[in-house]
């Protein structure tokens, strides 16, 4: 059996990214967001919203992605409507023989499922298998210097990333970036079913933020003072906390893919 025909690489796959006021999962917006359908021998079927967030979309986040408040009340629809458009398209196209692509996917999908909780009062329902290339690299190659991001990650493997930080690129930069990693690590990742390595994703998380937990509480012992010390053990305990759960950040969720 070749890799090539064996993996879920060569098969449909989705791919997702978000654009927001800020990164706190639990307060921050909407802002762009953009599924994209990609199909072997079809051009990429991409749809992108544009949210009116509700909120001043804070300075430092419009020159990340180059959407202010002005920009988008006079363009955006409303985040409620957006919110559900979203979860909508998921729903109707991911499921079990179809993995949803997310760079750094508890964040992304964790602001998804707060805003459905916002605005209509429902969790996110997770309908298919995630491949998150974040999570993939941190466990492939573990101690590799350097920095994490998208962009970071596209330049290590050389991947293209067409305009970092608008949402249709950073999806299909992603996807890209999958599709690589599952062709550089066959037997690791890109033959193993969808569904199994939704579930491994599960456990590299939690040994990543548990050892990220480590390092902090390291810190706190050579702390200068005791307001960082107890503020460095607050945050571990709280990264310990989240490291329970994947691809979101709480137990919010309705999970449907199969074990």
């Amino acid at each position: 059996m070749s890799n090539s025909a064996s993996s879920w690489a060569d098969g449909p796959l989705l791919a997702f990214d978000l654009e927001t006021t800020g990164t706190d999962t639990d307060t921050d917006r909407i802002v762009t967001g953009t599924l994209i359908s990609i199909r072997p021998g079809e051009a990429p079927r991409v749809r992108t919203w544009l949210a009116d967030p509700g909120v001043e979309i804070p300075a430092e986040a419009a020159e990340v992605h180059g959407i202010s408040t002005e920009h988008a009340r006079e363009h955006g629809h409303q985040a409620a409507q957006v919110t559900a458009e979203i979860a909508e398209a998921l729903t109707a196209q991911w499921d079990e023989s179809r993995p949803l692509c997310v760079f750094n996917a508890p964040f992304d999908l964790s602001l998804l499922t707060s805003e459905l909780r916002r605005h209509h009062g429902r969790a996110l329902e997770l309908t298919g298998p995630v491949v998150d290339p974040r999570c993939l690299d941190k466990r492939l190659d573990r101690y590799r210097k350097g920095k994490r991001t998208l962009g970071a990650l596209c330049e290590h493997y050389r991947v293209r990333l067409d305009a970092a930080h608008d949402s249709a690129a950073d999806a299909l930069a992603c996807a890209r970036l999958a599709w690589r990693l599952a062709k550089t690590y066959p037997a690791e990742i890109g033959t193993r079913p969808p569904a199994r390595l939704h579930e491994d994703q599960t456990g590299w998380h939690r040994d990543q933020q548990h050892d990220f937990a480590e390092f902090l509480e390291r810190q706190a012992t050579r702390a200068a003072d005791v307001a960082e010390a107890d503020g460095l053990r607050s945050r571990a305990a709280q990264v310990r906390s989240r490291s329970e759960y994947w691809p979101l950040a709480s137990a919010d969720i309705v999970h449907h893919v199969p074990a």
